[in-house]
């Protein structure tokens, strides 16, 4: 079970990193955060930096490695959510907010439970993060 849910989450996450083909503006119906070139940069970023964390989190569970899950979970917490500049932060939507700060939260929570938790359910609140990463994408985009 286990590996067949790594497995699926590492398509969704690969899927997410390619960015794939995207359609013109006119016909993606999802919200433009319309950052400048500059936010823009620093907006991708902080999601590769999001997206390794899912990776080694995954990777750690594979493993069965507690230590890389906890530090890849930590990367993408409130360390993250904290160094966002306050200038880009007050250009998103509160949508994106209610988005954003409940998923950092979600990988400090992972973080913690690196140490106890069985590995089955760490795999399933991965999947609830990587729900968080898809509403999100789902809903905006950066041009």
């Amino acid at each position: 079970m286990r590996k067949a849910l790594l497995g699926l989450l590492l398509v969704v996450a690969c899927r997410l990193a390619s960015g794939g083909e995207e359609p013109p503006p006119s016909l993606d119906n999802r919200m433009d955060l319309g950052l400048t070139a500059e936010e823009r940069v620093e907006f991708l970023a902080e999601m590769r930096i999001m997206l390794a964390s899912i990776q080694g989190v995954l990777q750690g569970i594979g493993e069965g490695d507690r230590e890389r899950i906890a530090e890849a979970a930590r990367q993408s917490g409130n360390r993250l959510a904290r160094a966002t500049p306050e200038t880009l932060r007050a250009k998103l939507p509160q949508a994106f907010r209610e988005l954003g700060g409940p998923t950092h939260l979600m990988f400090e929570e992972l973080a913690v439970r690196a140490e106890t938790d069985d590995l089955d359910s760490l795999a399933g609140a991965v999947a609830l993060i990587m729900n968080q990463c898809l509403a999100c994408h789902g809903m905006f985009r950066v041009h």
